[in-house]
């Protein structure tokens, strides 16, 4: 088995009773299946035998002799039975007997997939559960450079791969290889020369099933990762939408869509024509198999006079029995072949490293008392310095602006702050402590923050707002919906606060979708809000609205403010104007039009002087 699998395979454990039940039963289920055919052989002995003379009881002389004191000693049962009862009754009885064994088969058979079922449904919501987790937990540059269809079909596509194969191997390593070999027993007590061919026949097949299932992983790890593309095509085209009609750009997606799904139909015809032959495959070499002991077989009955028809018919009725769990396991081991790409996958994601921890005991901090202070700062995203050596003071209560141009690293020291990042070199301080020794539950809790597009679920108004403080009362609710001049269009929703407000927020306008990105930090109260260009988007009169909720947030309040508007700060504490990662001015507003410098130019560039 695959390593990959092995891996799976520990989210079994907390289902590990449902495992060995199903386990008991598939033994149950072997021992049944092998006596149903075994307990045909006195039935054909009643119907074909014309013997009916009783001998002496037959004596039990050693081992060596066990298969001919088993043969005369079911002669002799049958012989006595017919004459006390007569044949018809006693037929009645081993047909009762058979139908008994073929009901105890069937019920453990169920049994054994009823457990199989919890088995299974478990490790696939447990495998569910640890992927998502990984996902949120991941830091933003992880999705840099991944697609989010290959993610989404990560959880979705290979899971359910892995899934469907967690049964199958149950039936490979337990039920099949026991019905196989509890029916070799039998067969071979009944004649050893005959089932030397089976044993023959067993590696020989083996064999020429794994030389056509060796492609399978290879294959069908291209098809997972083909429907990651399309998936990827598929959320890239439902997010954006209104640019592609408004460029006359569906034909480009249809094609990109169609080229990738184009892929998958050609690999995934690859993969399934090869399981598909598993099946034919060992049913054709156990057929093989059949002619050939009918031949044999027919000889020691007929010519040799050392086996017995009724005995023969039921050897080759055992033997035809191998098949069908031959058939499974082959198809069983072609499915842990696609499984394993699938795994791979899964793992790929489980085992990717998470840059950005907490360090063991981290510092658990309640609350913001003095400065943060930001010491010869470089980060880099990839091999180009965004922040070059910056340092800045934020005092408590202060508000700070950061303007330039685009790309001058406003949006970093944002996502710096917030760890969504790490420094390359350098430090954050907040009271003194170095942020990657507090707890990212505890740093961001100490942060609200209001972005340039506000990001909403598909929630009501009520479940939005309640994100950064899950048990806060409805007047809270209101009191952050008036601060943020959300409530007078709030109050007007079909359902008010129970509003659904859709995918995205978007049965809302642009400047409603902000004021409750407001509301929602507003809400969660936090000593430092962090305001990322969140008036950039915005019509006049939203800008207005939004502007006076952010002032009235802001008031008492730590606040670090990226703007692009440059009306919309006009009066904070202090303005740092940046270029290329450095800073290259500071000064309040007034001051800094005074110098005439690169703040006095942006300003003149928006026509605000």
């Amino acid at each position: 088995m695959n390593h990959y699998f092995k891996k799976i395979l520990r989210y079994a454990y907390p289902y590990k009773k449902y495992a060995y039940l199903n386990i008991f039963f598939n033994i149950l289920y072997a021992l049944f299946s092998t006596l149903s055919f075994v307990a045909l052989i006195p039935v054909l002995e009643i119907i074909f035998s014309n013997e009916r003379s009783l001998g002496p009881k037959p004596i039990y002389e050693g081992i060596t002799s066990a298969k001919d004191y088993a043969q005369e000693y079911l002669n002799y049962f049958i012989i006595e039975s017919i004459n006390n009862h007569g044949e018809f009754m006693v037929l009645m009885y081993m047909v009762g007997v058979i139908i008994s064994l073929f009901l105890l088969k069937n019920l453990s058979n169920y049994l054994a997939l009823f457990y199989a079922t919890f088995l299974r449904n478990g490790v696939l919501k447990d495998l569910r559960n640890a992927l998502y987790s990984k996902v949120v937990s991941f830091p933003l540059a992880f999705y840099s450079e991944k697609r989010k269809g290959d993610t989404i079909s990560r959880l979705s596509g290979d899971v359910d791969e892995v899934k469907n194969s967690v049964l199958s191997v149950l039936e490979m390593i337990v039920r099949e290889p026991l019905t196989i070999i509890a029916a070799l027993i039998f067969m071979l007590f009944i004649s050893a020369k005959l089932t030397l061919f089976v044993f023959l026949f067993l590696p020989i097949s083996g064999f020429l099933i794994s030389k056509v299932g060796k492609s399978l992983k290879k294959k069908s790890l291209k098809v997972q990762q083909e429907q990651g593309v399309f998936l990827s095509i598929l959320e890239e085209t439902m997010g954006g939408l209104r640019i592609i009609k408004a460029f006359h750009a569906e034909e480009l997606f249809q094609k990109k869509f169609e080229d990738s799904n184009e892929r998958f139909y050609k690999h995934s015809n690859q993969v399934m024509n090869r399981q598909n032959l598993a099946s034919p495959l060992s049913e054709l070499l156990g057929i093989i198999t059949i002619g050939i002991l009918l031949v044999y077989g027919g000889y020691l009955v007929f010519i040799d006079e050392t086996l017995e028809a009724s005995f023969f018919i039921g050897y080759i009725m055992l033997a035809y029995n191998i098949l069908t769990p031959a058939k499974a396991i082959a198809k069983a081991s072609y499915s842990l072949k696609r499984a394993n790409g699938s795994a791979e996958r899964i793992l790929e994601l489980l085992e990717a490293e998470n840059t950005i921890t907490d360090i063991e005991n981290p510092v658990q901090k309640e609350g913001f008392d003095s400065t943060i202070s930001i010491k010869n700062i470089s980060f880099k995203y990839e091999d180009q310095y965004v922040l070059k050596d910056f340092s800045l003071e934020i005092p408590k209560g202060k508000t700070v602006a950061l303007v330039g141009q685009s790309g001058s690293g406003k949006s970093t020291i944002a996502n710096l702050l917030t760890r969504f990042y790490d420094v390359n070199k350098g430090s954050i301080e907040i009271d003194g402590v170095d942020i990657k020794n507090i707890s990212k539950k505890s740093l961001r809790g100490l942060m609200g923050i209001v972005s340039q597009d506000s990001i909403l679920f598909n929630d009501s108004v009520a479940n939005n707002l309640k994100l950064g403080k899950p048990l806060a009362t409805d007047v809270e609710l209101m009191e952050a919906a008036e601060i943020s001049n959300s409530y007078e269009f709030i109050k007007n929703l079909p359902d008010g606060f129970n509003t659904n407000i859709g995918d995205s927020g978007n049965k809302l306008s642009g400047g409603q979708k902000q004021r409750l990105s407001i509301a929602r930090a507003v809400l969660k109260n936090p000593p430092i809000m962090i305001l990322d260009e969140a008036t950039s988007a915005l019509d006049t009169e939203s800008e207005r609205l939004v502007q006076d909720a952010l002032e009235k947030m802001m008031q008492n309040r730590t606040s670090i403010v990226i703007a692009h508007r440059l009306s919309t700060i006009q009066n904070a504490d202090k303005i740092v104007v940046l270029s290329k990662g450095e800073i290259v001015e500071q000064g309040k507003h007034q001051e800094l039009l005074e110098k005439k410098g690169v703040y006095y130019n942006l300003v003149e560039m928006q026509s605000l002087a």
